[in-house]
């Protein structure tokens, strides 16, 4: 893809919408982290919009119960977890039902994030991070859409050592994963975070440079 073509997609002036999506142990956090540290923007990740649809009050907290039960509430009656958990656990038509309320629901709630920046226009960026980014139809919500890349080895590292994963669980998730030649195909901008923050930065910065504060 032309580098100058991507230049053009984001402007100054205005809040500009990027998604960010990679796999499992490519460093999405570390890599938001330096940038929400170094630009004027906000950062959205899609986990902490998918707790707290959960909680109560929002129309996903009453379907939820419905379908799954009042077993997955906890003493407090927010919906529990590990409860949620184990109630899907095998189940693929009740995972199915889960993430028919979710994902359309977490879509939602960013897509409301993200037209009210815009309308303020008051920060340069709003960065949404999502694994399914691709899958879930976000390409056509952001202005660009950047890939963090780590490679194979990297990623099953930093599983190993920073959440305790084993090799047949980490094998079960990579295969779950679109591959790196889907995630490319998509991306208007890959950042290859297999070596350490310094070299992500770097990249990010000659993409960026000029925004910085």
């Amino acid at each position: 893809m032309n580098q100058s073509n991507l230049q053009n997609k984001i402007q100054k002036g205005r809040t500009n919408i990027i998604g960010v999506t990679g796999g499992v142990g490519a460093g999405k956090s570390t890599v938001l982290k330096y940038i929400s540290d170094n630009y004027n923007c906000k950062v959205v990740f899609s986990d902490d919009v998918a707790n707290e649809i959960k909680k109560k009050g929002y129309p996903a907290y009453d379907e939820l119960v419905r379908v799954l039960g009042q077993e997955i509430l906890g003493e407090d009656g927010e919906i529990d977890k590990a409860k949620m958990a184990t109630a899907i656990f095998g189940d693929v038509k009740k995972l199915e039902k889960v993430n028919k309320i979710l994902h359309p629901a977490v879509n939602t709630f960013i897509i409301n994030i993200v037209d009210e920046e815009r309308l303020k226009n008051r920060i340069d960026f709003v960065f949404v991070e999502a694994a399914l980014l691709i899958e879930n139809g976000y390409k056509n919500i952001v202005d660009e859409l950047w890939y963090i890349y780590a490679d194979e080895d990297t990623r099953r590292k930093r599983l190993k050592d920073t959440r305790g994963y084993s090799d047949e669980k980490i094998d079960g998730i990579f295969a779950q994963q679109l591959n790196d030649e889907t995630y490319r195909l998509n991306a208007d901008f890959v950042i290859d975070n297999s070596k350490d923050l310094e070299s992500a930065s770097e990249q990010i910065n000659s993409k960026l440079g000029e925004w910085r504060v």
